[in-house]
């Protein structure tokens, strides 16, 4: 199954052997004072930090906590020079008042009283004319702190705006794990060191998660454990792995099923734990037998021989870990794939072994309190919810839900008009003139430059917050480590101010961030934000047994579930497979649109993220389309060419990168850069659709097919 490595591959994987590193920097001393931190950005790792702060106040080095039994002192390079960030020349200080056309990026500085004051007005005057619905606080993953993350929503509920329905990220993988599983918990990642085969399935952990890739390289080590991956194309993680399965986007499904045949026809399935804590194998085997190697083969892009190794592998490892991402449910079949691929350590009953199971994510094991956090005890049940994956058509009168125009919007960490689907129409939305917009940003970015009025944010080591993980199971409680750089001010200090100008009054507008984290933990029953922050987090692990389901599955009759009840997690589930399947539902290539396009993370940005640091774009270059050899020959491409690539949604136009580490027909774009960045200023994501995703919707960032030709074509 290893497959020869490209000289291109072989830098990027360079590029991650350098991160891993990172845990031996941890270890020197600095000659400057040190502070605990937290990164905050979306990402599993929720990282322990240490930051140096250097004589004359500024942010100097960042590292991992050494001997954290997460972080372990290992981060990613992007975060360890976050410094970059902090005090970059276009960093936002003041609040900015539109004077040009919007999106022209025409600002004159005001003080804050004014600002604050234009934006109240705003609001009551649209909600005054509109209804309350009118409004829409748009938030995402800038910050995954609770207090900071939580203000938008404490605006939302105290002004009744209309709900955000929050797919844009986590709700395919999420109902697809749910389906089979029940609840987001499942091995403790901390147990890769006992694991003697980890699978990383739909992520890139080199670039994205580079703990996890730390541990299992640990474990292989130590314990001589294989690493598989499991992504369409050669990404720095395949390289790194003994092992890469380079299926076609959207067919994960249709490989976990035939793991499953092999399973069964080879005797490799534990019948006694199928009894005892699954819904019943008799159909399941029945509907497998029909799922052959070499029915997947010719969905998967696989050949038979791999991916028969690759099931017997997996079925005489009784220690077998398979690590989820988001990434291979980024497709209109993810949610089914996800359910899938799940079913594997059910069917061996890998969840009985230390080191055993799986996990997408650990964000259940927190048990906490967070009604304060968000005002959910004055949230209205019956206003209307738009899809924040849909922005685009929400603001071009497109799915409106019945009710009025979106015609206020506060937008905090957040960037739509690079990271949304169908960018072309979220930035014609984005540029309605009857739309106020306002922006809270730490730099002018794409959707920053449609606003009226743009307000300068903290970054993490300027204020406080409270902090879970979806990677790991560590509550942690952050300080400031400087001083807001300029005017800027926290989501907290903004959204308090704003809403004790419209008159209302809530606890959570009680007091400052710090007081409203101890509040939240005292609601929880925990300790004390002091206590927590001095010790370096609260571990919340639950049992083994009830990381590993030893004494039921969080499901209605304690069984993991091979028969979903898609109807229980969304109301889109009409034509799901009643059992683990390939489910044909993506975008088909075709004679018109004859290559599929996946826009897979960037190693040094995260999201819209860290596009703006020097060292990050210096690393990344420019962006570039990855395509196989042979079909550049077929589309008439050459290596450095600039290319058009296109479908009904729009046109990009890019430089080409030959490839050979991606089957054929598929590209990749990797993501994401600003629109400035693009020859005419369209992003990636004017190509990509917003439709939702069954169940429960969701962006198919990953499934999207379009044509490629020179930039002399027609």
């Amino acid at each position: 199954m290893r497959h020869n490595q490209t000289a291109g591959q072989a830098e990027r994987y360079s590029q991650g052997r350098q991160e891993k590193s990172r845990k031996h920097m941890a270890k020197e001393v600095s000659p400057f004072l040190t502070y605990p931190a937290v990164c905050p950005h979306d990402c599993p790792g929720a990282c322990a930090l240490r930051v140096e702060r250097l004589p004359d106040g500024r942010i100097g080095r960042v590292r991992g906590t050494a001997g954290h039994p997460y972080t372990d002192g290992v981060i990613c390079a992007k975060v360890a020079r976050y410094g970059e960030r902090v005090h970059h020349k276009d960093r936002l200080t003041v609040p900015l008042r539109r004077t040009g056309p919007k999106g022209s990026g025409q600002f004159t500085p005001i003080g804050w009283e004014e600002a604050l004051d234009s934006i109240a007005t705003a609001f009551r005057n649209a909600q005054s004319r509109y209804g309350r619905e009118t409004l829409w606080p748009y938030f995402y993953g800038g910050t995954m702190g609770v207090v900071q993350r939580g203000a938008t929503n404490r605006l939302r509920h105290l002004l009744g705006g209309s709900e955000q329905k929050t797919t844009i990220c986590a709700s395919i993988g999420g109902a697809g794990w749910l389906a089979g599983v029940g609840a987001k918990i499942g091995t403790d990642p901390r147990e890769m060191a006992d694991a003697d085969l980890i699978v990383f399935w739909g992520m890139n952990p080199v670039a994205t998660q580079i703990n996890a890739w730390s541990h299992a390289v640990k474990a292989r080590k130590s314990r001589g454990t294989a690493i598989v991956v499991v992504d369409p194309y050669r990404t720095a993680s395949a390289a790194g792995a003994d092992h890469h399965l380079p299926v076609r986007p959207g067919t994960d499904g249709a490989l976990a099923c035939a793991v499953m045949h092999v399973l069964f026809r080879e005797g490799q399935a534990d019948r006694a734990y199928l009894t005892r804590h699954t819904d019943g194998s008799e159909a399941l085997e029945r509907h497998m037998a029909e799922r052959s190697p070499a029915w997947a083969a010719a969905i998967t892009g696989l050949s038979v021989e791999t991916i028969e190794a690759f099931a017997r592998l997996y079925g005489r490892t009784a220690r077998s870990f398979i690590r989820f991402g988001y990434g291979m449910t980024r497709s209109r079949n993810g949610a089914v794939a996800l359910h899938a691929a799940s079913c594997l350590p059910a069917v061996t009953g890998a969840w009985r072994h230390r080191g055993g199971g799986a996990l997408l994510s650990t964000s259940d094991v927190f048990r906490l309190e967070t009604t304060l956090a968000e005002a959910r005890d004055v949230q209205e049940e019956t206003v209307r919810i738009l899809d924040m994956s849909q922005i685009g058509r929400v603001l071009t009168g497109k799915a409106l839900g019945g009710g009025p125009p979106v015609t206020a919007m506060l937008v905090q960490s957040a960037n739509p008009a690079v990271t949304a689907p169908e960018s072309t129409r979220v930035r014609a939305g984005l540029a309605r003139e009857d739309l106020f917009l306002c922006v809270h940003e730490q730099f002018l970015t794409d959707t920053a430059r449609f606003a009226d009025v743009v307000l300068p944010a903290t970054t993490f080591l300027e204020h406080d917050d409270l902090y879970t993980s979806y990677g790991h199971t560590f509550l942690q409680v952050a300080k400031a480590v400087i001083p807001p750089v300029g005017a800027a001010r926290s989501n907290h200090d903004v959204v308090t101010a704003l809403l004790r100008r419209l008159g209302c009054t809530h606890a959570s507008l009680e007091g400052d961030a710090w007081h409203l984290i101890n509040r939240i933990l005292a609601c929880s029953g925990m300790p004390s934000a002091e206590e927590i922050h001095a010790q370096g987090g609260l571990d919340c692990a639950r049992p083994f047994a009830e990381h590993h389901f030893l004494e039921g599955f969080p499901q209605p009759d304690g069984r993991f579930r091979f028969a979903p009840d898609w109807a229980a997690l969304g109301t889109d589930h009409a034509g799901l497979p009643a059992l683990p399947d390939h489910a044909p539902l993506t975008e088909a290539a075709d004679t018109e649109h004859p290559f599929r396009l996946v826009t897979a993370p960037a190693h040094h940005f995260l999201n819209a993220t860290f596009t703006e640091s020097p060292t990050s774009r210096r690393q990344e270059g420019r962006p570039t389309l990855l395509i196989h050899p042979d079909d550049c020959t077929n589309a008439d491409v050459t290596n450095g060419a600039v290319v058009r690539l296109g479908n009904r949604r729009g046109v990009v136009r890019l430089h080409a990168h030959v490839f050979a580490g991606l089957p054929r027909g598929v590209v990749v774009v990797e993501s994401l850069w600003p629109t400035g960045d693009f020859i005419d200023g369209q992003g990636i994501n004017t190509l990509t659709g917003a439709d939702p995703v069954p169940p429960a919707g969701g962006a198919a960032f990953h499934d999207t097919a379009v044509w490629i030709r020179p930039e002399a074509g027609p």
